[in-house]
């Protein structure tokens, strides 16, 4: 009975946004290691180049350590800006530096740390909320911006779409990048003396998050917030990627598309969550993560045998950001990343 309603609640406010723009269909060469050289067909350069990253992915998601992080004055309220240079560098240079707005509690032990990565096209102001509840509940919260985020974004964009795109190659090169980015503000957290660190993901950022933990050792729990094992999926049949599909229609099918964007695929990396504290949550009503897709990817961890805490909300992707079921979804995550950090 609930489902009418909250489909037409989550239609609704997807349509609020009026400025998503299709972009043309492109391979993206130019984002590949070789610049475009090769001589083979698009397709097979991209499908070449993902074989040679899933044999070592370590080494794809393992950026340099770097020691040039700047930390701003503690503010009125607690916060300061942690800065520090992506190591993968996009032909646009404002998304080439990292912004993480760190929280702390009034007690900061340094025994626990969460790094937060909000959702596609989330504003300056997007989980901000939640890293302060994270900070009540005793642990050090950073909001890091997403490349091509807010103050990342570049003068031509009003929306993140260099992230999330029909262009095929950048997708995973721009997603890799944000997975660097969370790796260098966990070690700058690690540096920092913090005992346990986390990682909290919605949306977009529940896929970042758990990539990044696949190949990150300093994270002890993760919590996932919607999920799907597959990201051309999600992007294939969301109401809020409709647009982005529009620029991939007949140009590319799913499964190429999937095959091709198989770095990003959450479900290629669940052996390697074997020893961390997940927590999935998923909406019953969702059509931007639809729901099939998020069993999909719990019946997968059922079916490895990977432990994970399950969470359902009764609401969809959209209304999960409003009151009452904002207040719901904050306190699981909260509860869960408090558990697992602060009280093993």
């Amino acid at each position: 009975m609930l489902q009418p309603f909250f489909h037409a609640w989550e239609r609704r406010l997807a349509s609020v946004t009026t400025d998503r723009v299709v972009r043309p269909f492109e391979w993206g060469l130019d984002w590949l290691p070789t610049n475009g050289g090769s001589h083979r067909a698009p397709a097979d350069a991209i499908g070449a180049w993902v074989s040679d990253v899933m044999a070592d992915t370590d080494a794809h998601y393992t950026p340099p350590p770097t020691t040039d992080y700047t930390i701003g004055a503690v503010s009125e309220d607690g916060e300061q800006l942690l800065t520090f240079p992506s190591s993968f560098a996009t032909p646009h240079r404002q998304n080439n530096t990292v912004y993480v707005r760190v929280f702390s509690p009034k007690r900061d032990t340094r025994k626990a740390a969460v790094l937060v990565l909000p959702q596609w096209n989330s504003d300056a102001g997007g989980h901000i909320g939640l890293s302060k509840l994270l900070a009540m509940s005793g642990m050090t919260a950073g909001r890091m911006s997403l490349p091509y985020h807010d103050r990342r974004m570049p003068p031509e964009l009003h929306r993140a779409d260099y992230i999330v795109s029909a262009n095929v190659a950048r997708t995973v090169q721009v997603c890799r990048q944000a997975v660097l980015d969370a790796r260098r503000a966990i070690a700058w957290f690690a540096a920092q003396g913090y005992e346990r660190i986390g990682i909290l993901g919605s949306s977009l950022g529940s896929c970042l998050s758990l990539l990044t933990t696949a190949h990150e050792p300093l994270i002890h729990a993760a919590a996932l917030n919607h999920v799907s094992p597959y990201f051309a999926d999600v992007v294939w049949r969301g109401i809020s990627t409709a647009h982005v599909r529009e620029g991939l229609d007949g140009h590319i099918e799913l499964d190429l598309l999937r095959e091709l964007w198989k770095p990003i695929n959450p479900s290629e990396y669940l052996e390697r969550l074997r020893t961390r504290k997940i927590l999935l949550v998923y909406a019953k009503y969702d059509l931007t993560f639809p729901v099939d897709l998020s069993r999909e990817l719990v019946r997968q961890f059922t079916d490895a045998g990977v432990p994970f805490d399950l969470s359902v909300l009764h609401c969809g992707h959209y209304t999960s950001g409003k009151a009452p079921f904002k207040f719901v979804d904050g306190w699981v995550l909260a509860r869960f990343l408090k558990k697992t950090l602060l009280d093993p």
